[in-house]
């Protein structure tokens, strides 16, 4: 059953992404709600920690770059990565400790290589091999089919993945048993990556009903 939260303090925000916090102090939860628009439709760079309970926002370092309709998501040590958005459609970065510092340094954000081509409207999810995987979008040729993943470390570049079958944006997608979900926007159909042969080798027979469109986002139960 869904609830109604409180609104937010810093004022109604689009095109955001959110991401769970791990903590146990709050009464219901809090959030990293990560750049987005404003009323106005003004791209942000912002990030606020939401406590769902009181919809207070308390600021966070800001991203590098103004993003809306980005992906975004929490790597396997606890770092937070995002990718593209508008209008930084190629650009990447992380938050985490500084390198070098002391382990109760300030988290700041760090630049990554470029994905390989101009996204936003994407989705995003992290891998069982901790590689962050950025699926779909748009750019100024319409929607893409591509997708790509990034390890993060001394390391870090973008390696290209199996494309999907079909070309969306304003998608979603989750993680689960070393497979990817991807559904939206159209067609309002399933696909599933298997990450050891690295192509996407299922379309489920269910699609989302004919009314289900614009951006979506999704998580686990």
């Amino acid at each position: 059953m869904f609830t109604s939260l409180p609104p937010l303090s810093c004022g109604g925000i689009a095109g955001a992404a959110a991401i769970v916090v791990e903590e146990s102090t709050s009464a219901a939860g809090q959030v990293l709600l990560l750049g987005g628009f404003d009323e106005q439709g003004v791209a942000l760079s912002t990030v606020h920690l939401v406590d769902l309970a009181t919809g207070t926002c308390t600021p966070q370092p800001a991203l590098s770059y103004v993003r809306g309709n980005l992906s975004a998501a929490r790597l396997p040590d606890g770092r937070i990565v995002c990718a593209g958005g508008y209008p930084a459609p190629t650009s990447s970065e992380v938050l985490g400790p500084p390198g070098g510092g002391a382990s109760n340094a300030a988290w700041t954000w760090t630049q990554l290589p470029a994905m390989n081509i101009w996204r936003h409207n994407c989705c995003g999810c992290v891998m069982s091999n901790g590689c962050f995987a950025i699926l779909g979008g748009s750019n100024y040729d319409g929607e893409t089919s591509s997708c790509e993943s990034l390890m993060v470390g001394e390391d870090a570049h973008w390696e290209p993945l199996h494309p999907l079958h079909h070309e969306r944006s304003h998608l979603t997608c989750a993680a689960v048993a070393r497979c990817i979900l991807v559904v939206g926007e159209d067609p309002l159909s399933t696909e599933v990556y298997d990450e050891a042969l690295n192509r996407w080798v299922i379309r489920l027979p269910c699609d989302l009903p004919g009314d289900s469109r614009g951006s979506m986002s999704s998580a686990l139960m």
